[in-house]
């Protein structure tokens, strides 16, 4: 939960997903194996943080559906509002700025796609994590920002504070 005056964004991108079926269409590729590792490990990650969603705005992607899934066993206190946004599919900086300015909970998750969604991180923060993997934010890469104003209509770009960046490759 974050503080009156504060709203928070849980940044993820999905984890790495299955190219078993070249003819497979790239909005119905779902998570291998690696990444369904990913998303669970990244659920427990955020449930030990205190980092819960009370808002999760989801690409309608297969491979971004099966990560928020996959967070969501997680034991998490709060059961958040889910959105699945077609608009969030390979969205653009601005687009997804536009997606998060309608989201009503304080608290908010939003799961996306590169290269729309590293732009989108490097954009939020007034500084960016030190982290070397931050402006290529690999699969099921996860940054935990900050926001003084009272709702998401009022975000501007480089106005957040970094609180965590999480990278979670999945491999034993």
């Amino acid at each position: 939960m974050t503080p009156l005056g504060h709203c928070r964004l849980i940044l993820t991108r999905h984890a790495k997903s299955s190219w078993d079926d070249p003819s497979q269409p790239d909005h119905d590729r779902p998570l291998n194996d690696r990444g369904r590792r990913s998303a669970r490990a990244l659920g427990d990650w955020l449930a030990s943080r205190g980092y819960e969603p009370e808002e999760v705005l989801c690409s309608t992607s297969q491979r971004t559906r099966e990560t928020w899934e996959r967070v969501a066993i997680a034991p998490l206190e709060v059961r958040p509002n889910v959105r699945f946004e077609h608009d969030l599919y390979h969205a653009s900086p601005e687009e997804m700025l536009t997606v998060l300015r309608s989201a009503e909970a304080p608290t908010v998750m939003m799961l996306g796609h590169n290269p729309g969604i590293s732009e989108f991180a490097a954009m939020l923060p007034a500084r960016a994590p030190l982290d070397p993997e931050f402006r290529r934010y690999p699969t099921a890469a996860t940054l935990v920002v900050d926001f003084q104003i009272q709702g998401w209509s009022e975000l501007q770009p480089g106005q957040g504070s970094v609180l965590d960046f999480v990278r979670i490759d999945g491999r034993d």
